[in-house]
């Protein structure tokens, strides 16, 4: 099971049975738009807040990940998940809906890897049948916890990016059919001293460089064993850090098999600045379109380092830096 320092590798790998995304109307015009299962045109989403509609969207997922395998809430062991809002009540008042036995996590925008690795390890290891994985963001709910309400208008830089309006959600099962769950490189917090909350890219590159070099150095793998690399949401600015990192580390990846999220998941004429962050940006794209393309068979086997800048509205105002974190799961056919 453990190999290396801080990696497992999963005896008996555990099977994805259904996934499930849920987006904005942002997120409608985006470039992956046809691989959510529900979009909404409305922010709100029928409710009075954000807050509440970001509940709305996670129930939706999870709900929605269930209905596609055929599985009731009775049957499922364990939900992990987390969010960016003050004490993931997101996840704690959909935990409330499901009332399934319930593990909150946080691990910023890298939750969605943290919850898919803790959710196959407990499958693997015999402690669930079962386990629902998921994660979700806010465009308007999170720009008013971490920098300015939307209806302020502030302008951004261009290192900054945004924030995902959506739901990830994955139910993990023992067997069945489905892309299955094969290794997970568990990161640490990696802190360069940026404290710039409008740069988070830059700051969490060098904790995705971290992650993926205890990856490899762990397994053994090389580069040649995937099909592709994916970073959580790194952006533009902070994806190409990385690569420059990991060129000057020798682990040269081949552009075409190294991309990013908050690269992916909006097209290049929408205004996202750097690109698209938050929880939901590598939960839709990696349980929408990434597991589709595995289902595919378009790939074969994919690495996906989920990136996680650990800071607070509390943390900021403090002037702390921003500590990062960075977690991967191998994901193949």
């Amino acid at each position: 099971m453990l190999q290396g320092h801080q990696s497992w590798v999963f005896n008996t790998p555990p099977v994805v049975l259904a996934s499930a995304a849920v987006g904005g109307p942002f997120e409608a015009r985006g470039a992956l738009a046809a691989d959510f299962d529900l979009l909404h045109d409305d922010l709100y989403m029928g409710e009075n807040s954000f807050e509440k509609a970001e509940r709305k969207l996670l129930e939706e997922a999870c709900c929605k990940a269930m209905e596609k395998a055929g599985r009731n809430k009775e049957e499922i062991n364990f939900f992990l998940s987390g969010d960016l809002i003050n004490q993931i009540i997101s996840s704690s008042f959909t935990a409330r809906t499901l009332s399934i036995p319930y593990l909150g996590i946080f691990a910023a925008c890298s939750s969605s890897m943290e919850g898919l690795a803790l959710a196959s390890l407990l499958v693997d290891s015999g402690a669930a049948r079962l386990a629902l994985t998921a994660t979700s963001s806010h465009n308007g709910a999170v720009e008013k916890q971490f920098r300015y309400p939307t209806e302020y208008g502030a302008q951004k830089p261009p290192t900054a990016q945004w924030t995902v309006t959506g739901a990830g959600a994955a139910l993990i099962g023992r067997e069945g059919a489905g892309p299955k769950i094969t290794a997970a490189t568990i990161g640490r917090v990696v802190d360069m001293g940026i404290s710039d909350p409008y740069n988070l890219g830059t700051a969490m590159a060098p904790a995705a460089v971290d992650t993926l070099q205890a990856h490899f150095r762990d397994l053994g793998f090389d580069l040649t064993r995937y099909d592709l690399i994916v970073t959580g949401d790194l952006g533009r600015v902070g994806h190409q850090i990385a690569y420059d990192l990991l060129s000057k580390q020798g682990l040269e990846i081949p552009a075409d098999k190294f991309t990013d999220c908050g690269l992916l998941i909006y097209k290049d004429e929408q205004p996202v600045m750097a690109g698209g962050s938050g929880c939901a940006c590598s939960a839709t794209v990696t349980y929408g379109h990434l597991f589709n393309r595995l289902r595919r068979r378009e790939l074969n086997r994919i690495l996906v380092v989920a990136t996680g800048a650990l800071l607070s509205p509390l943390s900021y105002q403090q002037k702390e830096s921003i500590p990062c974190i960075a977690h991967a799961v191998v994901i193949e056919n």
